[in-house]
């Protein structure tokens, strides 16, 4: 008897996948090579075959050499899956790659209104202007405040080399380690409650009020909203037995101690 539990031989489920941003501001191959290789200070393994996406949008007039591009993308780590803001004409060449065309959809601008009749404009003009008394606008109200509640995912065990932990929708609960070579992700805020060794990307979606915590800080890279902070040089200097929050201050990474108020 046949077992009508066999599987198909194939099965289309819906998956996350993160991939980084790569935003290009100059179509020069000698000088995005240079920024590659002073981002990742020689490292070979900085980016580890991150998926990326390549968002020309700031440079989209110019004519990219795709040959040389994607090559040189793969050769410091990374992996381009599809590009972003690509010129219709460009899209034969980047699918030749193997690449897809991600579509981002653009905000409608509404036409502007059109101006009264000239009859309307004549009768107006005729007119008397009488200028009514606008009654006093009461004080404005504090702004209100809105805490967006997101859902937590909670890992217990320490996050180890070569693994990657992704939060989707959530924050991010680790009660152990994350250790070097370890990738956590989260769309909201991260709380490590042990030393992060790896990197950590909190606002993976773009939550530019989220933050990360950690008991004891010495990462390969932070990111808050996809902006991001290595530290080469070193940690900065912070008030010692005390947690320490990585948030964003404008376009920057601020890394400062957490101090108790009580």
């Amino acid at each position: 008897m046949q077992n009508s539990t066999t599987r198909k031989p194939i099965e289309i489920k819906i998956s996350t996948v993160v991939a980084v941003a790569i935003l290009l501001n100059e179509s020069s191959i000698p000088a995005l090579e240079a920024a590659l290789k002073d981002m990742t200070a020689g490292s070979p393994d900085f980016f580890d075959d991150e998926f990326a996406v390549i968002d020309v949008d700031s440079i989209s007039e110019q004519t990219l050499d795709w040959n040389a591009l994607i090559p040189l993308f793969k050769a410091h780590g990374l992996n381009p899956v599809a590009v972003r803001n690509a010129r219709e004409e460009d899209h034969a060449a980047i699918r030749a790659h193997g690449l897809s065309i991600d579509m981002v959809s653009k905000p409608r601008h509404e036409p502007e209104v059109a101006a009264a009749v000239p009859q309307a404009e004549k009768a107006a003009e005729a007119a008397p202007v009488v200028t009514p008394i606008a009654p006093v606008a009461p004080l404005a109200a504090e702004p209100q405040v809105i805490v967006r509640n997101m859902p937590a995912m909670v890992v217990d065990t320490p996050v180890r080399a070569g693994q990657r932990i992704y939060a989707r929708g959530a924050d991010l609960i680790i009660t152990a380690s994350v250790n070097n070579g370890a990738e956590v992700i989260a769309d909201g805020s991260i709380h490590i409650y042990a030393p992060l060794r790896g990197r950590a990307l909190a606002g993976a979606t773009g939550n530019t009020e989220a933050r990360i915590f950690a008991l004891t800080m010495e990462p390969e890279l932070v990111s808050i909203a996809g902006i991001y902070r290595t530290f080469e040089n070193g940690f900065p200097p912070l008030q010692a037995h005390h947690p320490v929050q990585v948030k964003l201050n404008g376009d920057s990474i601020e890394v400062s101690s957490v101090k108790s108020t009580g």
